[in-house]
């Protein structure tokens, strides 16, 4: 595996360890080649990940080994890297990392994360988030063609609805990414209200394109707007985090003049240090801007008042929350509930 090196990262040294281990045996890439990336686009996943309480998924052994989520900052972590504690929907809390350095990221790196998972709050206030995310994920039968589109409307409708300014990136696979900065008044259940009017009116706008219908059995060969990533402990990749593919890619930052013209194949550990150096992070600006919900959160009092639109089904391991429908999927909803046998006889 060779012997340690030592790397630095903003004036501080990280020891890696191993670092001719391959991790990704298809492109021949190493443990050490994972971590030069990073120091490449070391101030640019510092921006996507600066006081973010972030989860870890680790892949120890490489791509094609065994891989897991850490949520709880590792005992063996730095002091020098700072912490934040949050508390997940099921009632228990944790201490997450919290990057304030690029060096956290390359001590991440040495322990075999290829993809950090921020929260979108700021660890100074862990429960009202400072970004609207919107998830546009291909369904069977679409592709990353069908998420451009949706991507373009999905821009215009932010426009309309507060002059909101999205900032869209690849999510290294087939999907979209839109992240908003918003000012953090607003609370999870706010905010997932938010995503769901816009969910909706890409919805009106697109109806063969886009759906937000949570069961898949209902949403055919459309994009689906992900509103439940918008929950408590619900996190997307950030910017520049690495994908756990064969072919190493990253979630790319886009300008929205390239939405449709740069396709996820052309981001990779290889190719992104070097459009870095060139263009430096398209989205270096996301923090200088902080938008209001209050037109969509208004246009969601209107879907519910108007049309009877109220809340959407949670993912299944969230507890059942105040005003939502049931959650039981469509089919089996229909069936009815089963036979009354408590006589003892049979059924129909």
């Amino acid at each position: 595996m060779g012997e340690a090196v030592e790397l630095e990262a903003g004036g501080r040294t990280v020891r890696l360890s191993s670092p001719d281990k391959i991790f990704f045996p298809e492109r021949g890439f190493t443990k050490l080649d994972l971590a030069r990336y990073y120091i490449a686009v070391g101030p640019g996943i510092l921006r996507a990940l600066r006081d973010r309480p972030t989860t870890l998924e680790r892949y120890p052994e490489g791509v094609t080994g065994e891989n897991f989520f850490q949520k709880r900052a590792p005992k063996n972590m730095p002091d020098w890297i700072p912490t934040a504690h949050i508390t997940f929907p099921s009632g228990r809390s944790a201490d997450e990392m919290c990057p304030t350095e690029e060096a956290a990221v390359l001590w991440a790196a040495q322990y075999g994360t290829l993809t950090f998972h921020p929260w979108p709050v700021r660890r100074d206030d862990v429960d009202r988030p400072d970004e609207l995310r919107v998830d546009l994920d291909p369904q069977p039968g679409t592709d990353f063609d069908d998420a451009v589109r949706a991507a373009h409307e999905l821009r215009a409708v932010l426009d309309e609805f507060g002059g909101l300014r999205g900032f869209p990136k690849t999510s290294g696979g087939r999907g979209l990414h839109v992240f908003v900065p918003i000012e953090p008044r607003w609370t999870f259940t706010q905010v997932r209200r938010a995503a769901i009017a816009v969910g909706r009116e890409l919805e009106r706008r697109m109806p063969d394109h886009v759906t937000i219908k949570w069961w898949k059995e209902e949403r055919g060969e459309r994009i689906f707007v992900d509103y439940n990533q918008t929950a408590r402990d619900r996190t997307i990749a950030s910017a520049y985090s690495v994908r756990p593919r064969p072919h190493a890619p990253v979630s790319a930052p886009l300008a929205w003049d390239e939405v449709g013209v740069a396709h996820p194949r052309d981001f990779d550990i290889a190719t992104m240090p070097a459009r870095f150096a060139e263009l430096g992070d398209v989205h270096a600006d996301m923090d200088d801007h902080r938008f209001s919900l209050e037109p969509l959160l208004e246009l969601a009092r209107r879907d519910e008042r108007d049309h009877g639109l109220g809340d959407l089904p949670y993912p299944p391991e969230y507890p059942k929350m105040p005003g939502e429908p049931k959650r039981v999927q469509p089919s089996r909803a229909k069936k009815g509930p089963p036979p009354d046998v408590s006589d003892g006889g049979s059924p129909g």
